[in-house]
């Protein structure tokens, strides 16, 4: 398997975040645990960080791309608590 096939997958992953996010932005309606979704946003925080140590951008980007869905629907979660 390609690198190129990885990074296919991982965009994959990011895109299950667009429809939750667009819910979340839509309806504000959020049964989200926010201790379990902060630690992810921070979790996919900490990956970005790695992929910029290691110089992967394929890692930085594929994390980034979900970092920014999940502080969309993190963000919602607080402000509409």
């Amino acid at each position: 398997m390609e690198e190129n096939d990885w990074n296919n997958y991982g965009n994959f992953n990011n895109a299950i975040f667009l429809p939750q996010a667009y819910q979340v932005i839509k309806t504000r309606i959020l049964q989200i645990s926010l201790g379990m979704y902060t630690m992810f946003v921070l979790g996919v925080f900490l990956w970005i960080i790695h992929g910029w140590n290691v110089q992967d951008y394929n890692l930085i980007g594929a994390n980034a791309i979900t970092f920014v869905f999940a502080i969309i629907i993190l963000s919602y979660k607080i402000k509409y608590k």
